[in-house]
């Protein structure tokens, strides 16, 4: 099995699948910092395990779409964050306070605040995912797509059963 920076993404790209990948580069580093909060401060130990699993998943992906970005000769962040690529279909991200936030609430509120907003999060990702999906021209940039896709809409899924719970 290939390493992360040895798999190659091939000289096919459009502007949705760069931009795809620095939205979701931009998503995916600031849900590490939810999730290194989440697995500091949650009680409950399905809360911790979610995010440590979430750091260690998405630290290979970041790697791997830094590199995709990086054999296309693109930049690997966004210029601005919230409005840059509204006009090509992009979303606004989670928003800096909001992840602060996370870190000051009180501890008896910090699940369902964390579970809240990491669900909102990841759903951004799931659409970020679906405008690849929809409009990118990589093919291996629109299958990890859909992995994407699945495993943050698999996360929904488990996040809310353990705001139920």
């Amino acid at each position: 099995m290939k390493s992360v920076s040895e798999i190659t993404v091939g000289a096919t790209y459009n502007d949705t699948d760069v931009m795809f990948l620095q939205m979701l580069i931009d998503n995916l580093e600031q849900g590490q910092q939810m999730a290194k909060i989440a697995a500091d401060r949650s009680a409950r130990p399905e809360v911790v395990d979610l995010a440590e699993a979430v750091q260690v998943t998405q630290a290979d992906e970041i790697k791997l779409m830094k590199g995709w970005l990086d054999e296309w000769n693109k930049p690997t962040v966004l210029d601005e964050r919230v409005s840059l690529h509204a006009d090509h279909g992009g979303m606004p991200s989670t928003g800096d306070e909001e992840i602060d936030s996370l870190k000051t609430i009180k501890k008896a509120q910090f699940e369902t605040a964390f579970l809240n907003l990491f669900l909102a999060h990841q759903h951004n990702a799931v659409e970020f995912a679906q405008l690849e999906l929809d409009k990118g021209a990589n093919d291996l940039t629109k299958s990890f797509a859909e992995r994407v896709k699945q495993s943050r809409t698999d996360q929904v899924q488990q996040m809310l059963k353990l705001l139920a719970g």
